[in-house]
C-alpha cells in the first residue's frame, strides 16, 4: 500500500478523538488530581501540581506528558495533552524518579523526600495512538464480580499505565432486553437466551446461550448502575470507551416472531451441544439485520452516550455458513452498515482472534473479503495474539485496515508463570517497522488478569517506548527493586534466573495456558514437557528464600514467594507423576505408592496451607465476589455455582474441563487432590488385581469427584491463614534437598552441595544423598 494511504488511514484514526474543549481539559486533570490522593493520600498528593493542555500534542497529535519541578519546597509538575497522558506522566515520575511500583497484588508507594527534581524538563509522546486494554473474555474470566470499589482501582490502573481505548461492555443484556421484548419475545424466551453471569463473554460472541442462566433481574440493574458509573470515569480521564455493537446473532424465539426471516443456525462450539451452542445467524440480506442491529444501538447510545468507536464478533472461533468471498463481505458489510446507521462516525473495533483461529478457512479471499467490506480507516483490528502469532504479518498489514499490535499473554486466567518477554519486547518495532505498516497501537489482551505482572509492566511501559528495552536483564533487576521498595542481590539473581526461565518461552507454541498435571484431570498420557529448565525456578525459589530477612516485610516480595513456591510445586508435581507413571508401567507397586502417595497427601495439601496464607490465592474470596454481588441467598448460591463451573467442569459434563484452572487455596484441597488421590488408587488398584487402567471408566469417576466439588455450598475463608514465609521455608526443606540430590554428585567438585540459607542453616549431605534415590534428577 502506498505510503500516502497509509496516511490516511493513521490521520483519519488521529481524528477521530481529537480536538476537546478547555471544559474536557478541566475535567481531566481533575481526575488525575483525585486519581493522586487516592493513589497517595492528600497531603503526598499536594507535592504535586497536574495540568491537562490538548496544545502540548498539537505537532505530533499523539498524547504527550511533560515532567518538570521537585526538589525542596518545589511541586513535581505533570502536564500531559490529555488526562491519560498526565496520568501517565505521573507513573513515569513514581517509576523512575521515586522507585515506586504500581501493581494488582499491591503497590508500593514509599516517596523519598524531599521528591526528587527533574534534572531537566523531560516531555515524552507516545509513538503510537492507541493503548488498548482487555479481551471479550477479561469481562468474564476476571471481571465479572466487581463492585465499583475494585472497578475503581482497575480503572486508576489503566490510567496510570496510559490505557486511552478500553471496552465497556457492562450493562449490555439490559439493553438487550429492552430491544427483544420491543421485537415481540417473551421475557421467558429471553430468560431462556441469556447465559449466566459467569459465561456471557462467549454468549456476547455468539458462542454460547441459555448454560448457567438465567440472568437475575438484580443482575440488569446493577450492571446498568456500574456502566454508568465505569464510562463516567473512563471519560473522565479522556479515554475512549468501546462499546458493543449488534454482531448478527439472534436468540432462536426470533424464529417465532419473525417466521420469514433468513436464520442460520451455527455449527456446535467448545463441545457443547445445540442445547447450548450452535447459535443462530441472522442472514446479512434479512431485512430483519438493519432493524435489529439499529434498535440496539440507538437505545445503547441513548442509555450511555457513545464515543464512537464499537466492537462486535460475528465469528469468533465458528466457521462462518459460507467461505465464498460475497458472503463474508456482506456479512461484514451488514454489521458496519447497522452501526453507521445510528453513528455516521462509527469506528468497528474487530479482534482478529478469527483470522489466527482457522487459519485453514481464512485464506487470502476470505480475509480480503472481510477487511475490505469496510471502508479503509473505519475497521479497527486487534491481532490479539502477536507476540506469538502475528497476522498482520501474512496479511499485509491487514490490507491497508489500521491495526493494534496485541499482548495476549493469558488464557483462562489461570495461574502459572510464563511469559515470551523478548517477543513482547520487540514485538511492537518490529510490526510499526514493517513495510507500509498501518500499526496505530499497542495492546494488553489477556483472557484473565491478576497474575505475572512483570508481563504487563513491560507491555505497558512500551505503549510508550519508541523502541525495545536495550537490557531486559537490567529492565526486570530494576522491576524488582521498584517491587520491593529495596535493591537485594539474592532477589534480583533470581528474577534473572526467572527471566531466562519462565519468562523467555520462544515460538509460535508459546500459550500462557497452563496444562501442568497438576491441574489436570489425570491420565497416562500427560505432557509434563517445559521449555525451559526447571532447576532455574528451584534455584529462584531458594534465593527468593534467602532474602526472606530483608524482604519479608514487602507485601509484593510475600505475594511472589507464595507464587514461585506455587510453581516450584507444579515442578515437583510433574516429577512426582513421572514417578507414578513409570512404576505404573513397570508394574512396581510400592514405588508407585511412594510417589503418588507424596504427590497427593503430602505435597499438594503443603502447597494449599501455602496459598491460604495470602490474600489473593483464596478460593473463598474468589467465591465470597460471586456471593457478595448478590441480593439473596438465592441469588448468591446461584453465582457462587456460576464461578465454580467456571473455575472447572466449564460446562454441565466437564465441556472445557479445567481450562479456567486456578490454583486456589480451597480449589487446590478439595479439587485437584482428590482427583489425585483417586488416580493413585486406581492405578495401585489396578496392579494388584492385574486389570488393565480403564480412562474411560476414571474419567466416570473423576467427574464424580468434580461435580460434587461445583454443587457444593462448603464456604471457604476470605482471610489469609499462615505465614508465608515460615510455610515456604517449611516446603522448600522438606522438597528441595530431594530436588537437588540428583546433581549432588557432579557439582559436589564446584563446592558445597548445599548452600546455607539465613535462617535456614545448610543442608545435610546424607540426607540428601539418600532423597536421590526417591526423586529423579533435574533435567
Amino acid at each position: 500500500m502506498e505510503t500516502v494511504a497509509v496516511a490516511a488511514v493513521l490521520g483519519f484514526l488521529l481524528l477521530t478523538a481529537a480536538g476537546g474543549s478547555a471544559g474536557d481539559e478541566a475535567r481531566e486533570a481533575a481526575a488525575v488530581r483525585e486519581l493522586l490522593v487516592r493513589l497517595l493520600g492528600p497531603g503526598p498528593a499536594a507535592a504535586f501540581s497536574v495540568s491537562v493542555e490538548r496544545a502540548l500534542a498539537a505537532e505530533s497529535g499523539l498524547d504527550t506528558y511533560r515532567l518538570s519541578g521537585g526538589g525542596v519546597g518545589a511541586r513535581v509538575r505533570v502536564l500531559g495533552s490529555t488526562g491519560v497522558a498526565a496520568a501517565a506522566g505521573l507513573h513515569r515520575y513514581l517509576r523512575d524518579f521515586c522507585g515506586c511500583h504500581v501493581a494488582w497484588s499491591g503497590s508500593q508507594l514509599r516517596l523519598p523526600q524531599p521528591l526528587p527534581v527533574v534534572p531537566e524538563e523531560l516531555t515524552e509522546a507516545t509513538p503510537n495512538r492507541y493503548r488498548y486494554y482487555q479481551n471479550v473474555c477479561t469481562q468474564s474470566y476476571s471481571f465479572v464480580w466487581w463492585d465499583w470499589a475494585r472497578w475503581e482501582q482497575e480503572i486508576d490502573w489503566m490510567a496510570l499505565n496510559g490505557i486511552n481505548l478500553a471496552l465497556a461492555w457492562s450493562g449490555q443484556e439490559a439493553i438487550w432486553q429492552q430491544v427483544y421484548l420491543a421485537l415481540g419475545l417473551t421475557q421467558t424466551e429471553i430468560d431462556e437466551y441469556f447465559t449466566g453471569p459467569a459465561f456471557l463473554a462467549w454468549g456476547r460472541m455468539g458462542n454460547l446461550h441459555t448454560w448457567s442462566g438465567p440472568l437475575p433481574r438484580s443482575w440488569h440493574l446493577k450492571q446498568v448502575y456500574l456502566q454508568h458509573r465505569i464510562l463516567d470515569r473512563m471519560r473522565s480521564f479522556g479515554m475512549i470507551p468501546v462499546l458493543p455493537a449488534f454482531a448478527g446473532h439472534v436468540p432462536k424465539a426470533l424464529t417465532r416472531v419473525f417466521p420469514q426471516a433468513n436464520i442460520t443456525q451455527m455449527g456446535r462450539w467448545g463441545h457443547f451441544n445445540c442445547s447450548y451452542s450452535c447459535s443462530f445467524l441472522l442472514a446479512p440480506e434479512d431485512p430483519l439485520f438493519p432493524m435489529v442491529g439499529s434498535l440496539f444501538l440507538r437505545a445503547l447510545t441513548k442509555e450511555f452516550g457513545t464515543d464512537h468507536i464499537y466492537g462486535a464478533d460475528t465469528f469468533n472461533e465458528m466457521q462462518p455458513p459460507s467461505s465464498e468471498p460475497s458472503y463474508l463481505a456482506a456479512a461484514t458489510a451488514a454489521v458496519y452498515q447497522a452501526m453507521i446507521a445510528v453513528d455516521p462516525d462509527a469506528v468497528w473495533l474487530l479482534q482478529g482472534w478469527l483470522f489466527q483461529h482457522q487459519p485453514e478457512f481464512w485464506g487470502p479471499a476470505q480475509v480480503g473479503a472481510l477487511l475490505g467490506a469496510v471502508p479503509r480507516g473505519r475497521l479497527l483490528v486487534l491481532d490479539l495474539f502477536a507476540e506469538s502469532q502475528p497476522v498482520y504479518v501474512r496479511t499485509a498489514s491487514f490490507q491497508g485496515q489500521p491495526f493494534i499490535w496485541c499482548m495476549l499473554h493469558n488464557f483462562g486466567g489461570n495461574h502459572g508463570l510464563f511469559g515470551a518477554l523478548e517477543s513482547v519486547n520487540r514485538g511492537p518495532t518490529a510490526a510499526r517497522l514493517f513495510p507500509n505498516s498501518t500499526m496505530v497501537g499497542t495492546g494488553m489482551t489477556p483472557e484473565g488478569i491478576g497474575q505475572n505482572e512483570v508481563v504487563y509492566a513491560l507491555m505497558a511501559e512500551l505503549g510508550w517506548r519508541k523502541g525495545p528495552v536495550a537490557d531486559l536483564g537490567a529492565w526486570v533487576v530494576g522491576f524488582a527493586a521498584r517491587r520491593y521498595g529495596v535493591s537485594h542481590g539474592d532477589a534480583e539473581a533470581a528474577w534473572r534466573l526467572l527471566l531466562r526461565s519462565v519468562y523467555n518461552c520462544s515460538g509460535e507454541g508459546c500459550r500462557g495456558h497452563n496444562r501442568s498435571p497438576l491441574v489436570r484431570r489425570p491420565s497416562l498420557q500427560m505432557v509434563t514437557d517445559v521449555w525451559y529448565n526447571r532447576s532455574d525456578v528451584l534455584e529462584a525459589w531458594r534465593l527468593l528464600l534467602t532474602a526472606t530477612p530483608a524482604l519479608a516485610s514487602s507485601p509484593a516480595f510475600c505475594y511472589d514467594l507464595v507464587d514461585v513456591t506455587r510453581q516450584a510445586v507444579q515442578e515437583l508435581v510433574s516429577l512426582y507423576y513421572e514417578k507414578v507413571r513409570t512404576a505404573y508401567l513397570n508394574k512396581e507397586l510400592v514405588p508407585l505408592m511412594r510417589a503418588g502417595g507424596v504427590l497427593a497427601y503430602e505435597l499438594l495439601p503443603a502447597l494449599d496451607k501455602v496459598l491460604a496464607s495470602d490474600s489473593h490465592f483464596l478460593l473463598g474470596s474468589w467465591l465470597e465476589q460471586a456471593r457478595v454481588a448478590a441480593v439473596s441467598e438465592t441469588e448468591a448460591r446461584f453465582y457462587e455455582q456460576n464461578s465454580r463451573y467456571q473455575l472447572t467442569l466449564w460446562g454441565p459434563e466437564g465441556n472445557i474441563l479445567d481450562y479456567a484452572n486456578k490454583q486456589l487455596a480451597g480449589l487446590v484441597a478439595d479439587y485437584y487432590a482428590p482427583r489425585w488421590r483417586l488416580f493413585t488408587e486406581t492405578l495401585a488398584k489396578s496392579l494388584v488385581q492385574g486389570i488393565p487402567f480403564q480412562q474411560h471408566q476414571f474419567d466416570k469417576n473423576a467427574f464424580q469427584l468434580e461435580q460434587t466439588f461445583v454443587l457444593s455450598t462448603k464456604r471457604y475463608p476470605s482471610q489469609p491463614q499462615g505465614d508465608t514465609v515460615d510455610l515456604a521455608k517449611k516446603l522448600f526443606l522438606k522438597y528441595y534437598p530431594r530436588w537437588v540430590a540428583g546433581a549432588c554428585d557432579r557439582l559436589s567438585t564446584l563446592g558445597p552441595c548445599f548452600p546455607q540459607i539465613p535462617g535456614l542453616g545448610r543442608f545435610p549431605g546424607p540426607g540428601a544423598r539418600q532423597a536421590s534415590q526417591e526423586f529423579p534428577r533435574p533435567g
